[in-house]
């Protein structure tokens, strides 16, 4: 898959007999696919069979790895081959957006809420998109953006975490004053 070359897939793929077998990283070969941004072999594993939400031993589906990696295109292919954007991953039983958020990556973001990422999910560490987003970010303009992204959807802003910080009060904590003002013209809670 390495090479994209289509002859040598379609070998492998008239050989094998489990088309979601694992390796040793509990990654199957779409998953691998994924990972390689090879477009042509996410395609024809899918069509062959592959499951497209199948999750690998990190607890990633292929939308959350394209979303991991800012790979836009690669996402776009995964979620149009079945792959949903409100699937739980990753060890922090988190999704694709809450990941995206982290990283500021605004525009997997903007593309993963069209797609129906839920907004407010809580991953087991009690955080949103908009609060890891503020937490996890660097208070720069990519995060500004992401979270700006996410308001304009429609997260709440005043969800707050385990210990019962809001997104305001966490982003206030940081000195991230560019946040709060976002999230005050938001409606945020003083």
């Amino acid at each position: 898959m390495a090479r994209h070359d289509a002859t040598a897939l379609e070998r492998e793929l008239e050989a094998v007999t489990d088309i979601d077998q694992r390796d040793n990283h509990g990654r199957s070969a779409l998953h691998v696919a994924t990972y390689l941004n090879n477009h042509q072999a996410m395609r024809r594993l899918v069509a062959a069979g592959a499951d497209a939400n199948a999750l690998e031993d990190d607890f990633y589906d292929i939308v959350t790895i394209a979303a991991v990696a800012n790979d836009l295109p690669t996402l776009k292919l995964a979620l149009t081959l079945g792959c949903r954007a409100d699937n739980v991953t990753s060890r922090y039983d988190g999704t694709a957006l809450i990941a995206a958020a982290h990283l500021g990556h605004f525009t997997i973001v903007k593309t993963l809420i069209q797609a129906g990422a839920p907004l407010d999910h809580i991953n087991n560490l009690n955080w949103t998109a908009v609060i890891e987003a503020i937490v996890l970010g660097d208070g720069g303009q990519r995060h500004m953006a992401t979270l700006r992204a996410l308001i304009d959807a429609g997260a709440a802003v005043d969800l707050p975490d385990g210990s019962g910080r809001t997104p305001l009060q966490l982003a206030r904590a940081r000195g991230y004053q560019h946040m709060v003002d976002i999230l005050l013209e938001a409606g945020a809670k003083q």
